[in-house]
């Protein structure tokens, strides 16, 4: 009789690692990600992998920008409600272009159109949830509004 197998799936951006094991080497099937993770590109994998370790001391505010908003999306999440989780976080401080955006929401696995996170954004910029602008290269940048950034400080318990 053969025994079930377990079935991860990992994904750094756009990278992917998908692990088929039976429970009883899950364990050490799980301990070689970061083998794995190795073998991958360059792009984003190592900078994850210096951030994910334990040992190392929380990353300075220079590498923010470099990481991925936490966020929770649920199923019947809009487009406008998950830019606004992303802009919430810390993640949303630092002016983002519509291409950085876009990697984030395909890092979560929502595939949008260019132009339906661009409309959105643009939305959002006019009700004065964020900020638009032009970066240095010409190119439109979003930030999170100051209402938006009070908006997540208020969310935190009151301690009076």
């Amino acid at each position: 009789m053969s025994e079930s197998h377990v079935k991860i799936r990992i994904r750094m951006g756009a990278n992917e690692i998908e692990i088929e094991a039976p429970p009883s080497i899950l364990k050490d099937t799980v301990n070689l990600i970061p083998e794995m993770l190795q073998k991958l590109p360059e792009s984003q994998t190592r900078q994850v992998l210096k951030e994910a370790t334990p040992q190392q001391p929380p990353a300075p505010s220079s590498t923010v920008s470099s990481h991925i908003p936490e966020i929770k999306v649920e199923k019947d999440d809009s487009l406008t409600d998950i830019l606004i989780r992303m802009f919430k976080d810390p993640w949303g401080r630092t002016p983002r272009k519509l291409s950085d955006v876009r990697a984030v929401l395909d890092s979560y696995g929502l595939i949008y159109p260019k132009q339906s996170v661009a409309v959105a954004l643009l939305r959002l910029a006019q009700a004065g949830k964020l900020r638009r602008f032009k970066g240095d290269g010409g190119e439109y940048v979003y930030t999170a509004s100051t209402g938006l950034a009070t908006e997540e400080t208020n969310l935190t318990p009151s301690t009076t």
